[in-house]
């Protein structure tokens, strides 16, 4: 089965956001498309990145996930984990853009899913 894969963005571990911000859109010519709170941490997709910033302990348990990818369904990705002998480290859970989990994948990649809610789209 094949996911429908809607974007992945590179995650940036920031100390302040907004110290960290202006430079991004710059980099990019593009203005954040998302900023939120999620427990400890401050958040901003901008271009390809997804920026988190927050304090050495807030950010510890999230530096391992490789990436953020946004995907249609997770349902397709539970699927595909559990093909290939995958983990669920996290998840699904409701987040303020909608659902996600986290996923460890043979080989070791880990990478956070995103299924976007219509109103964060």
């Amino acid at each position: 089965m094949t996911v429908t894969v809607l974007a992945t963005l590179a995650r940036v571990y920031v100390d302040d956001l907004a110290v960290a911000l202006p430079t991004f859109v710059e980099l990019t010519g593009e203005q954040p498309r998302l900023r939120f709170t999620y427990r400890d941490l401050d958040l901003a997709s901008v271009g390809g990145y997804l920026l988190l910033a927050g304090s050495e302990e807030a950010l510890a348990p999230y530096r391992g996930t490789h990436a953020t990818t946004i995907v249609e369904s997770l349902e397709q990705v539970l699927r595909v984990t559990e093909q290939h002998g995958g983990k669920i480290l996290d998840g699904p859970n409701e987040v303020p853009t909608g659902r996600n989990l986290t996923v460890r994948h043979p080989g070791g990649a880990t990478i956070e899913y995103v299924q976007f809610c219509a109103a964060a789209q």
